[in-house]
C-alpha cells in the first residue's frame, strides 16, 4: 500500500483567446493579481482554429499562452478555473466574453487543462469543473 503525500506543485499555465486590446491588458492583471507574476509569454497570433468564439467575442480573436511564476498545488485546478471564469465574465460586455482564459497545469510528464465540457475522458474535479 503506498502512502498519500502532498502534491508537488506544478506550473500553471493559461490559453487566452482576446478580442479586445485593452479588456485582455486587464484581465491579464487581474491575473497576475490572483496567481502572480507571468513568467513567460508566447508571440499574439490570430485565432482561426475554429469560429467557435466568433458569435460571442467578435472578430478578431487573438491567441497566446503564457505561465505564471508561482508554482501550484495540483488539487487547486478546479479553483483556478471558477476564478479564470470571474474575471472572463467581469469583462464580458452584455453577457458576451472578450476574453477567454484556459488554464491548466505543466508538470514533467503531464499536462492537464480545466474545462467545464464534461466528455467521455475528463475526470469530475469540482464544482462543475472537469480536468
Amino acid at each position: 500500500m503506498g502512502l498519500a503525500q502532498e502534491f508537488e506543485k506544478e506550473i500553471l499555465v493559461m490559453g487566452v483567446l482576446a478580442s479586445d486590446s485593452a479588456i485582455e491588458q486587464q484581465a491579464l492583471e487581474a491575473a497576475q493579481s490572483a496567481f502572480g507574476p507571468i513568467d513567460a509569454m508566447t508571440e499574439h497570433e490570430i485565432f482561426t482554429w475554429t469560429d467557435y468564439y466568433n458569435l460571442e467575442m467578435g472578430q478578431p480573436i487573438g491567441r497566446f499562452f503564457l505561465c505564471f511564476q508561482n508554482r501550484v498545488a495540483p488539487d487547486r485546478l478546479a479553483e483556478i478555473k471558477l476564478l479564470t471564469n470571474e474575471i472572463e465574465m467581469s469583462y464580458a460586455i452584455d453577457g458576451k466574453r472578450k476574453i477567454n482564459l484556459d488554464p491548466g497545469l505543466l508538470a514533467p510528464g503531464r499536462f492537464c487543462l480545466a474545462t467545464t465540457k464534461d466528455r467521455a475522458h475528463r475526470i469530475p474535479l469540482r464544482d462543475g469543473i472537469f480536468a
